[in-house]
Order: structure tokens, then sequence, then C-alpha cells
């Protein structure tokens, strides 16, 4: 093997980008019981990981199924909630 060789170069990393939101209690509820569901499958999960899972899993319905999901949603009022004093 020459010396000359160099090794490939790594893939590029896809871009990050950082969000923030508010969500009711019991959605929260919901990410905390899903990660207790993975622990005892001994899969740690993070909070954008099932977010992510999520979004792939949405992405897989059709239109009629997307909007059915979205009804059934308590609606959140938008921006950010108040300080506490």
């Amino acid at each position: 093997m020459s010396r000359d060789r160099k090794p490939p170069p790594p893939p590029e990393r896809a871009k990050l980008v950082r969000d923030g939101f508010t969500m009711p209690e019991a959605d929260y509820a919901l990410l905390k019981a899903l990660k207790q569901r993975l622990l005892g499958q001994q899969r740690e999960a993070k909070k954008s990981e099932l977010l992510r899972a999520g979004l792939q899993a949405l992405a897989s319905l059709n239109d009629a199924a997307l909007a059915a999901a979205l009804e059934r949603l308590e609606p959140v009022k938008t921006g950010r909630p108040p300080k506490a004093k």
C-alpha cells in the first residue's frame, strides 16, 4: 500500500437547527412515558429523537390522516408563556 494514499474524507454532517416551542403538560408527559417505554426495551431516547420519529411517522400519513391527527390536538396559544414573578 502506498504512503501517498489519504483516507476518504468523513461524510458531511447535516446542518442542525435549534428551535423552541410550547406544548401542554399532557404532551410533555407523553414524551416522558415514551422514554420510559423505550428504557424497558433497553433503548434510551432523547426528547428530540422522539419528536423527530413523530415527524417521520406523520410524514408517512396520507393527507386525511394527517389532518385528523392535528384535529385531535389540544389547541395551544402561540408565543412564550408569561414569566413567573
